[in-house]
Formats: C-alpha cells, sequence, structure tokens
C-alpha cells in the first residue's frame, strides 16, 4: 500500500509551491518521503529532532510518532513534540529573514 501511494506523494508535495519543511511523523512517514525523492534509507537515518536536506531544497525534520503507546511510554513527551515545532518555526523564520 505505501508503494502504491509514492507517486502520489511526491506529486502532492510537488504540488505545494510554498512548501519548505515536511514533518515526518514516525519512520513509515520518514521513510515514504525518502523514497519519494528517490533517496536510499541509509542517505538519512530517522531519528526523533534530525533535520535532513532533500534534493529540491526542502527539509525534512523528524519527530517520533504521537501515537498513545509512543506517548504513553514517554518515548514521546509533550516537551519534545513541542520543541520539533519550535525547531520548525525557527527554521522558517531564519529562512523568511533572507529574503
Amino acid at each position: 500500500e505505501i508503494k502504491n501511494c509514492q507517486p502520489f506523494l511526491r506529486g502532492r508535495i510537488d504540488g505545494l509551491a510554498r512548501l519548505e519543511i515536511i514533518l515526518a511523523l514516525g519512520k513509515i512517514a520518514h521513510d515514504s518521503v525518502l523514497r519519494s525523492f528517490g533517496l536510499r534509507l541509509a542517505e538519512a537515518k530517522f531519528a526523533h529532532g534530525a533535520l535532513h536536506q532533500l534534493p529540491d531544497g526542502r527539509m525534512l525534520i523528524d519527530s517520533y510518532h504521537c501515537s498513545r503507546y509512543n506517548t504513553n511510554t514517554g518515548r514521546l513527551t509533550t516537551q519534545m513534540f513541542q520543541e520539533v515545532f519550535a525547531q520548525i518555526r525557527h527554521l522558517l523564520d531564519l529562512e523568511n529573514n533572507k529574503s
């Protein structure tokens, strides 16, 4: 199912002209974005808060998925999730200040 949706995902990404940063919620989303760009998974390993440059200049940032399991076990805390969004806001602010 994921493989069959790859062309749709890449088409959707390409259709969002103002998209600068993609937030991957979980490793499956991370891997799907990489594959949609034709990248090998070893080129950008998933890690919470990790930032990856994509071939088209956009950025991919990873977060653990906000599933009940991840939040109940403490793998993802509210603070960790908020920090990812703060990182995205910071990157967008830096980019907007360049122009």
